[in-house]
């Protein structure tokens, strides 16, 4: 029974694949990241709130890889990846220069905002493309968005979206926003505010927190003080650092529902999701990473898993009709969230569906039943066209 299994399996893929033994090549990969990962700390992971990576990506990236060996032995294709870091953007680089003229092509960027908009300004231009797969800033896909940039991991916008998106289902129309004093807290509550006003839900107060050892700011950080005096329906937590929001669930004068940070959040992969197949890959990214997957680990996964589906399905075509496809409409690539996922045209994001969750379930996945586009569902989450500000 499981040789017969085994039979139909590579039937399976005789059928979906074009087996060409003219092709004999190595597709190469490298993954970008620095030395010192702020965002990676011990420290920070073992706190960490929901929005918060659970620790380096690159497992994610490992499992596509393993995954990719059958289907490149099938096709004489050697899947390769190659691994740099550097102490910071200008180390990056040389060592981006150094695996590009070795003939890495595919590159995946671990690293914050500010480096991988200025690795993208750098490298335009080039016949290399690079795979943001940990940073959410809105700006790289707006006024700093490349055209040879490619984001797998979802940005504020859609996880603001998505949110609002939510809170509009169960009729939470009022919020009260609480925003931090970075200015990453300030980009996640500027996406929500863009999102309230896109679905229609009404800020009821706006109030800034402060942790400190400060007696003089102790009450900026009192999560009873920020919470009175004012009627909403739900909290939306913005903090980046996630210090604060972790202790705001249960302490609020009202009990009321808290989302963004902590709470109740919008992510693009969480362990507790069931369907579609995705307890398989849940477990793979365990075994790989000893411990929970998060989002950038799938995003590091979906980078790998699109260009190998490019690369099957344009038969290793060269680089130009290559990356054309990746961009097309007609790519299906398959994240294991139930829907045919590609890139937006105007802005690179991956176009897919976002997993609205708590510790440990799953509650909801949007684009959420009702939220309809003109095209495509899921561009209800983000900068529809119409909306952005990215121009090749």
């Amino acid at each position: 029974m499981h040789l017969n299994l085994i039979r139909f399996a590579f039937a399976l893929l005789a059928g979906l694949l074009p087996l060409t033994p003219a092709l004999a090549d190595t597709v190469r990969f490298a993954w970008l990241a620095l030395d010192k990962d702020v965002r990676y700390d011990d420290k920070r992971t073992f706190f960490r709130t929901l929005s918060q990576p659970p620790g380096n990506p690159y497992a994610g990236a490992e499992v596509a890889m393993r995954e990719s060996r059958f289907v490149g032995q099938a096709l004489k294709i050697d899947f390769k990846l190659d691994r740099a870091t550097g102490a910071d953007t200008s180390a990056l680089l040389a060592q981006l220069d150094r695996l590009h003229a070795e003939g890495v092509r595919y590159f995946l960027v671990d690293a914050p905002a500010a480096v991988q908009a200025e690795l993208g300004r750098a490298t335009r231009g080039k016949e290399l493309l690079l795979f943001n797969v940990s940073a959410a800033d809105d700006a790289l896909r707006q006024a700093q968005c490349q055209p040879h940039v490619f984001h797998t991991l979802p940005n504020h916008a859609m996880q603001a979206d998505a949110i609002a998106q939510f809170l509009v289902s169960n009729k939470w129309r009022s919020i009260l926003l609480l925003e931090g004093p970075l200015a990453e807290d300030k980009l996640i509550a500027t996406a929500f505010e863009r999102a309230a006003k896109r679905f229609g839900l009404k800020i009821t107060d706006k109030r800034s927190f402060v942790l400190s050892n400060d007696p003089r700011q102790r009450n900026q950080g009192n999560v009873g003080l920020l919470t009175a005096g004012s009627d909403y329906d739900a909290i939306f937590v913005a903090d980046s650092d996630g210090e604060f929001a972790r202790g705001v669930p249960y302490r609020s004068v009202r009990p009321r529902p808290v989302v963004g940070s902590e709470g109740l959040v919008a992510e693009a992969w969480h362990w507790a999701w069931e369907r579609h197949g995705a307890p398989q890959l849940t477990s793979r990214m365990i075994k790989q990473a000893d411990r929970h997957p998060g989002s950038a680990d799938w995003a590091a996964w979906m980078a790998v898993k699109a260009v190998v589906e490019a690369v099957v399905r344009t038969e290793n075509a060269p680089f130009p009709k290559l990356v054309a496809y990746l961009a097309g409409e007609d790519i299906t690539l398959d994240g294991f969230k139930g829907n045919r996922l590609g890139f937006r045209p105007w802005d690179r994001q991956l176009r897919q569906p976002l997993l609205i969750a708590t510790h440990n379930a799953v509650i909801e996945r949007a684009p959420i039943d009702g939220f309809l586009h003109q095209h495509n569902n899921m561009d209800t989450l983000g900068f529809d066209q119409r909306d952005s500000q990215c121009k090749f």
